[in-house]
Parts: structure tokens; sequence; C-alpha cells
């Protein structure tokens, strides 16, 4: 499993922008992007993956150094990771979009602690 950085760390949390519902937290060691308790963003290692619409990914996937998000045996479906060539004003308008996106889905209702 790749390691990330606390400088890969802290660029995901500058890449995601605040608003309603939105949420960073831990996620398998790493950390996510939520909105309304889905995840739209994730850091794995130091790439970075949106949860886009099925018209964005196909986008996203036409663009040089996007690939597959999550480890390599087994990457999560519905995700790419943004090509590490992308500014940050690139990372954000992606990351946005996977936002506005997820945030048509229903909110998650969390499960009541057995």
């Amino acid at each position: 499993m790749p390691k990330h950085t606390a400088e890969d760390k802290a660029r995901f949390r500058s890449l995601v922008t605040e608003g309603p519902g939105v949420e960073i937290k831990p996620m398998f060691g790493s950390v996510g992007a939520f909105v309304n308790g889905n995840m739209y963003a994730g850091l794995f290692g130091s790439a970075v993956g949106v949860k886009a619409s099925p018209a964005d990914l196909a986008e996203l996937s036409a663009i040089e150094g996007s690939g597959p998000f999550g480890p390599a045996e087994r990457p999560m479906g519905g995700w790419l990771a943004m090509p590490e060539s992308f500014s940050d004003e690139d990372a954000m308008s992606w990351i946005e979009r996977a936002r506005e996106h997820i945030a048509t889905l229903p909110p998650k209702v969390k499960k009541p602690k057995k």
C-alpha cells in the first residue's frame, strides 16, 4: 500500500473547498472528502482521486496521466486518479465537479452502533 506524506495530506486538504455538508475525514489510514456522508474525493499514496459522473469520468480518462484510483489489484469502480501534472486549480476544479455530482445523492444514514 503506497504511503502518503504529511505534505500529501496537507495538499489534499487545501484542494477541498468548504461547503454545506462537506467534511474531510480519516479513511483507511488516509483522508477522504465527503458531502452529506458520501465520499467524492480521496488520497491514495500521493494520488488524488475523484468519484465523478460517468460523463466526467469519460472526460477525465481522456486526459494523459489520469488512471485507476486505489490499489492496483483492486481499483475503485467509478473513480479515477487525476494526473500528477494537474495544477492545484485544475485539481480543485475536478474535485468540485465530483462534489457537485455526489451532492445529488441521498445523504448517507449513519448506522447505529452495536
